[in-house]
């Protein structure tokens, strides 16, 4: 591709007025457009001396001739051009490269798009297969790739050595044991990227990617029992791509911007304004556990701190998350968040004179319940979450009442965007 860019940017130069320094080539061009106007000339010239039947009848022949010659002056250009393209892609697969050049450009200084008019066609299935479908083409490439790997005794081999080694090669290791060492790639992170890259190192690594097993044990630790069924989708793998839910990945990323007015000066002469910069961060585990934070600190800083559940991070505030699925095929994300109570016994302890003058602030727990809309933007799915609730509960052990304070979503509540994170997914703990 990149090659028939150069041609066509040469080309497009050529035909500016810049003059080339190469033997032969010009001329080559010239004599293949002088061949395409002299076969025009000659059909013009055939039909001007056929005999007319009248003048009105002989000037709409006239016009209906010239459009005739017209369409068949640019089907001839066309046809050369296509020639020359088709003679480039040979020569680009054979490997040369100089070659290719040359028929790339000659064809595009004929035809400026006849790279979009060409029909490309594949070569004919050895087997009699036709794949012109796409998804009778997957279908077909995983069962190609089987029967490819297939023995005469009706074993499936991962895949064969290039070379000859004097080692143990991967390919003695039976599928099942294969298919488990993709079960640690794929983590308890649900690193399904990892494993769809690791999918193109060979085609017996394509069909351990594609074992069902995997994507389904990856759709239950995401839905749980809600996707016991795979209609409407065809295979766990589907499901798992097509179906609105939260990524693991990374992290969500809302930042909030606003001005706020100072106090006036004591000469009265001015007022300072502040602006005020701070982010939230969401991080979603598969298990249903939820991180949100709360901090002016840039994201380069704290996201490399929200890697391990086990962060120590101030004022993050840790708790669980679920998917609720609405008649209006909507995806909601509930979440339910608080501080750990190991930080609130420091935080008590910090301030124990207070804790004696007030007793009853040991006896309240504070939880935040944040709702969610989850869409789609741009080119990522599933990538922006926006505010349709935020509310802070307070419980008060003592009497068992609570106490719940609605906040109003303003221009303060900014969507939350994700950002992929490769370190979340460096390492694996656990398998699948």
């Amino acid at each position: 591709m990149a090659i028939r860019q150069a041609a066509k940017a040469e080309s497009i130069i050529n035909s500016r007025g810049i003059v080339e320094d190469q033997d032969g080539e010009n001329e080559n061009t010239d004599d293949s457009n002088l061949q395409v106007e002299l076969t025009v000339f000659r059909a013009q010239w055939m039909s001007e001396l056929k005999p007319n039947s009248g003048s009105n009848g002989g000037n709409r022949g006239l016009s209906s001739r010239a459009a005739d010659l017209r369409r068949k002056q640019e089907l001839a250009r066309e046809e050369k051009a296509r020639e020359l393209f088709l003679k480039a892609v040979e020569e680009e697969e054979n490997g040369a490269v100089y070659e290719a050049i040359k028929y790339y450009r000659r064809a595009m200084q004929i035809v400026p798009d006849i790279e979009f008019k060409i029909n490309y066609s594949r070569s004919p299935d050895p087997d009699g297969g036709n794949e012109n479908d796409m998804d009778g083409e997957i279908e077909d490439l995983l069962a190609y790739f089987h029967q490819q790997l297939t023995l005469q005794d009706n074993s499936l081999k991962i895949c064969v050595p290039e070379v000859e080694m004097t080692q143990m090669h991967i390919s003695a290791l039976p599928p099942e044991v294969l298919i488990y060492i993709f079960r640690w790639v794929v983590s308890s992170d649900l690193d399904l990227r990892a494993l769809e890259q690791l999918s193109l190192v060979c085609r017996g690594f394509y069909i351990c990617a594609r074992d069902p097993e995997i994507w389904r044990l990856a759709c239950l630790r995401v839905w749980g029992r809600s996707c016991t069924k795979l209609v409407p989708f065809n295979s766990w793998r589907e499901m798992f791509l097509e179906r609105p839910r939260v990524r693991f990945d990374g992290v969500y990323i809302s930042k909030t911007a606003y001005i706020r007015q100072g106090e006036e000066s004591l000469d009265g002469f001015y007022r300072a304004w502040h602006q005020v910069e701070y982010y939230r961060y969401l991080r979603f585990f598969p298990d249903g556990q939820v991180m949100m934070l709360t901090t002016p600190e840039d994201p380069m800083v704290t996201v490399p701190r929200l890697r391990s559940r086990n962060t120590r991070v101030e004022s993050i505030m840790c708790g669980h998350y679920r998917l609720s699925q609405d008649t209006d095929n909507q995806t909601k994300v509930f979440v339910v968040v608080s501080k750990r109570k190991e930080e609130k016994v420091a935080e008590y302890q910090r301030n124990s004179r207070f804790c004696r003058r007030n007793p009853a602030a040991l006896e309240t727990e504070h939880s935040f319940h944040v709702g969610l809309q989850l869409s789609s933007g741009g080119r990522q799915s599933f990538n922006k979450l926006n505010w349709i609730h935020h509310s802070c509960h307070i419980n008060y052990r003592s009497t068992g009442e609570t106490v719940v304070t609605a906040f109003d979503l303003d221009q303060m509540y900014a969507s939350f965007f994700f950002a992929r994170v490769k370190s979340y997914t460096a390492f694996s703990e656990r398998p699948l």
